[in-house]
């Protein structure tokens, strides 16, 4: 799973501004389609990318690099199955063939902080917007690949007291040295850990619509030397947290885009808070997202690229990095860009669980 095979696009003809497509779509337009109330004419702006046709919000096929090399399927053409029970998602989610698992309701995992173990080839998706594992983690041992993980609520690991904890592992969902993953339309709130850690050498990964609230330590990439990692994070939510939001070591590739970052946490901790970070090696690209009252809300390592264009900034000071060249990711696969003034209304309304999703 070292190489990357990229979907190269026609690149734009002389005197043509870069992934505007043959359609113009506003601001306004979009708002007005998606029922987010309005905006005025004011802020007008381009749906880049793909030239005007909305894709399906409610798509069960993955995007971004979680698309590529074959794609990312989870549990399609297996048993579909629901849960009411840590011992039934525990059997299902390890079991060796494919299955579909809904998570009905408040599954609370004991003991406190206890991992779900998710092998390859599952959908694990929550009903509605009810399905909820609380007090403990899905993990994704070295060589799990084809997994999708949604709509689900991942909830209270935190331990009181301690905000740091150092001497803990509870994350929400921990991936080592995986590949092909999708987590989308999730809701990560007060986890101990890392809300969302996608470690060591994991591939062709997307992180979409969700809401990361209430933490210290967030979403984190890397533990790695290697530069591996292809990653696609777009349309989340990040409120309330306080670093790592996310934090990208020795990513080979990493394209952020139409996120918002909003009110970091900062109870008086020394530790730095921070919006996205790209570290070590990491070629990372930031596009049309928004940030508000966010402190040092994107940085380099001089040994990293970071490109930034279309984000909006809103009381933001610190560190505003950019340079190198990184990538372009209009070479790597198609995707739907929203102007940045619409994506507060946007990722409010349509991040976290949704009933559409858990259908």
């Amino acid at each position: 799973m070292t190489q990357l095979r990229s979907k190269r696009l026609p690149r734009p003809g002389p005197g043509s501004r870069p992934g505007l497509g043959k359609a113009l779509v506003t601001v306004t337009a979009l708002v007005a389609s998606l029922g987010l109330g309005a905006i005025t004419p004011a802020k007008a702006a381009t749906d880049a990318v793909t030239g005007g046709t909305a894709a399906p919000r409610w798509t069960d096929k993955a995007h971004g690099f979680a698309s590529l090399d074959g794609g990312t399927k989870g549990g399609a053409g297996g048993k579909v199955v629901t849960v009411t029970t840590q011992a039934d998602l525990e059997r299902y989610a390890a079991a060796e063939e494919p299955y579909i698992i809904r998570v009905a309701g408040t599954i609370e995992a004991e003991p406190f902080g206890a991992n779900v173990v998710v092998s390859s080839n599952k959908t694990i998706i929550g009903v509605g917007t009810a399905g909820e594992l609380v007090q403990g983690e899905f993990n994704l041992k070295p060589g799990t690949h084809n997994v999708i993980i949604r709509n689900l609520t991942i909830r209270d690991s935190y331990v009181e007291g301690n905000w740091d904890c150092k001497d803990t592992d509870f994350d929400g969902i921990q991936m080592d040295t995986v590949h092909h993953v999708w987590v989308d339309h999730n809701r990560f709130s007060r986890i101990c850990d890392g809300q969302l850690d996608v470690r060591k050498d994991s591939e062709y990964v997307t992180v979409s619509y969700n809401r990361f609230e209430n933490n210290n330590k967030t979403f984190g990439i890397g533990w790695t030397e290697n530069v591996k990692t292809q990653i696609t994070i777009d349309h989340n939510w990040f409120s309330g947290t306080k670093q790592r939001n996310p934090s990208a070591d020795n990513c080979a590739y990493a394209h952020l885009y139409n996120n918002y970052l909003t009110a970091q946490a900062d109870p008086g901790d020394p530790v730095w808070t921070y919006g996205n970070w790209s570290r070590g090696k990491t070629k990372m690209v930031i596009e049309n997202s928004y940030y508000k009252d966010v402190q040092h809300p994107y940085q380099a390592d001089t040994t990293a690229e970071l490109v930034q264009r279309g984000s909006i900034l809103k009381n933001t000071g610190g560190r505003h990095d950019a340079w190198g060249a990184a990538f372009d990711p209009r070479d790597l696969y198609k995707y739907e860009l929203h102007p940045a003034a619409a994506v507060p209304a946007l990722v409010k309304k349509f991040s976290g669980p949704q009933a559409p999703v858990g259908r």
